[in-house]
């Protein structure tokens, strides 16, 4: 059997292109998203471009009881995941400490942090038994910088950021390799789903600058995993030339 990626958030941004990228490397699929027409569209594009075999989850990383069951039954041989990334994460809101919606928190909380948790439990697991994979957690520059209001969302990432080097330590013993990748600004639905699908307020983040696209973190990602056996990328930082902080950039 072909090596397997597991891709959580797959339909959308980094998750997508993620999947392209590693279809196109000949990798059977298991992805892992909450909209099942999406997901059907990009099962049968990846597909009949790429011939390679998808296993489809429809599953939100928040609901542990769902993901642990979706994740359980999968047949053996689907269990054998060679790479997991860990690409579901949102931000909402964008306000100060003391006007925050805790239902906000609550999503970004538990999506962010707790969702990723849960996958990796099953996931890892599989990966000790056969003392091989490779798990890629994507953070954020917001997991190594606070800036103005993105308080919980920023504590999310920081989150990531402390579980990648706690994985890392735990999973040393096994040979699993951890890495993070950090984004600066990313044009995927990100901002429209900060912003609770006002458009023209998430295009305006953009406004001067060429961000970052979902492509080139995928490229960044497929980097890390293609190298060789004894070398690990623990944590990469990867911003938009026209950015050098999570607050200061150049427009034009």
């Amino acid at each position: 059997m072909a090596k397997i990626a597991l891709i959580t958030g797959a339909t959308s941004g980094i998750g997508a292109a993620c999947a392209d990228t590693f279809a196109a490397q000949g990798y059977d699929l298991i992805l892992v998203a909450r909209r099942e027409n999406l997901l059907d569209t990009q099962a049968q594009q990846l597909n009949e471009k790429y011939g390679v075999k998808i296993k489809k989850l429809i599953a939100d990383v928040r609901d542990k009881e769902n993901i642990n069951y979706v994740l359980d039954t999968l047949p053996g041989e689907w269990k054998n995941v060679d790479v997991l990334v860990n690409n579901a994460g949102l931000s909402q809101g964008l306000d100060p400490i003391d006007k925050g919606d805790t239902n906000d928190w609550d999503t970004m909380i538990d999506t962010n942090v707790k969702g990723l948790l849960y996958v990796t439990k099953v996931v890892s697991g599989w990966m000790v038994e056969r003392k091989h994979g490779h798990i890629i957690n994507i953070g954020s520059i917001a997991g190594k910088e606070v800036y103005p209001n993105g308080n919980v969302y920023c504590a999310t990432k920081h989150a990531v950021d402390a579980l990648s080097k706690g994985m890392r330590i735990d999973l040393l013993p096994h040979n699993i390799k951890v890495t993070q990748i950090n984004p600066g600004m990313v044009e995927t639905e990100f901002s429209i789903v900060r912003f609770k699908g006002d458009e023209n307020r998430a295009k305006k983040v953009y406004d001067g600058l060429e961000p970052l696209i979902a492509q080139d973190i995928a490229d960044a990602i497929w980097y890390v995993v293609s190298r060789p056996a004894h070398v690990n990328i623990n944590d990469m930082l990867i911003m938009p030339t026209a950015q050098a902080t999570g607050t200061i950039v150049k427009r034009d």
